[in-house]
């Protein structure tokens, strides 16, 4: 493990001076940068530079963690020198728009999630990518923006300070713990949302052409949401193997319940989408069957008004004919068109045309 040079350390501790004294510091000029190291299970130290992270692993029985929110290449590449982070990972935590999944190098292992926030109003998924390099020392998790805030994660490994003796696996599972509970409440957020939608759609009143965009932009965020999910669930899965020695024994059923959660996640995912196209389906059938009911009218009005049109177009030939210059005439073809306009009437009545 590399160990900092005296005079490195005193100018990373120059720039970051009193700016990384918490959880939430930041380096000047550059990303968030949270920092901690358990000791045995106890919190040991917190808010250190990042120099100072090969001093406390020099002690054997010392986990350390560090945080990056929106990082610069030197910051991470300096943290990968000293960690010796695989140079494909670092290019991966530094791009944009990783899928979920679990690559497995010499030292370390890389994972990349998603947590995520629907926004029903706007019609869109928010969605924060999570990357973690994990080793049995050491857990280093970059995330892309303040989207998926650092203190909840925080306070979540506090609640459970037994399990800390644990290590990373340990960091680990209170990490994807938050992550795996976002994706509840966006299935919550679609189940509602599609609830209305489903309601909506057996009134007389057609969607308009803004909720039919926002019906398609929601319908697209859940495809998306779908396709973070299920990649996710293998990377867990193969997290848990043995091989990986990346969870311990005693966290083996946390692990478990954190997969058990992402399997129910993607039930639900799939149910919502059966959902969707039967929605869609009924939507159709029902926008199918508004058009008959209104075709049906105008050709039912239509029918009636042909009947006077050719009463008075019969009486209107400029030939003689029954009635022809006589008030009779006039009387007959007036109950004429009566008669039949409403013998029309009552039989499109009765059809239930009109």
């Amino acid at each position: 493990m590399k160990t900092a040079d005296p005079e490195d350390r005193q100018e990373v501790e120059a720039v970051a001076g009193d700016a990384i004294t918490s959880p939430g510091g930041v380096e000047a000029g550059l990303g968030h940068v949270a920092t901690r190291a358990y000791r045995m299970g106890a919190l040991a130290a917190e808010g250190f530079g990042l120099a100072d992270v090969s001093q406390y692993l020099e002690d054997p029985a010392t986990v350390v963690w560090a945080d990056f929110c929106a990082p610069s290449k030197e910051q991470l590449h300096e943290l990968a020198s000293e960690l010796g982070l695989h140079a494909l990972a670092v290019e991966d935590a530094l791009g944009p728009h990783q899928r979920p999944k679990l690559d497995r190098y010499t030292t370390h292992l890389f994972l990349s999630c998603h947590a995520v926030h629907v926004d029903a109003e706007g019609g869109r998924l928010d969605e924060t990518e999570i990357d973690a390099f994990i080793n049995e020392r050491w857990l280093v998790t970059v995330r892309k923006s303040e989207r998926f805030p650092i203190e909840p994660v925080l306070e979540r490994w506090d609640r459970s300070p037994d399990l800390a003796v644990h290590g990373v696996s340990f960091l680990l599972y209170g990490l994807l713990d938050l992550v795996v509970d976002s994706y509840f409440d966006a299935v919550q957020s679609f189940d509602d949302y599609y609830e209305d939608v489903s309601e909506g759609i057996f009134s007389d009143r057609p969607l308009d052409p803004s909720q039919q965009r926002h019906w398609f932009d929601m319908r697209r965020a859940m495809v998306r949401f779908h396709r973070l999910v299920v990649p996710l669930r293998e990377a867990v899965s193969s997290l848990m193997r043995r091989e990986h020695a990346a969870v311990s024994d005693e966290l083996y059923p946390y692990f478990q319940d954190v997969y058990d959660h992402i399997l129910r996640v993607s039930e639900s995912s799939e149910s919502l989408r059966d959902l969707v196209s039967t929605i869609v389906e009924t939507n159709l059938s029902l926008r199918d069957y508004r058009q008959n009911q209104i075709v049906k009218k105008v050709s039912s009005w239509a029918a009636i008004l042909a009947v006077p049109a050719l009463i008075t177009g019969f009486y209107g030939m400029n030939v003689p004919y029954p009635g022809s210059g006589e008030s009779w005439g006039v009387a007959a073809s007036v109950g004429f068109t009566v008669a039949a306009s409403a013998g029309l009437y009552l039989l499109f009545r009765r059809q239930d045309w009109l």
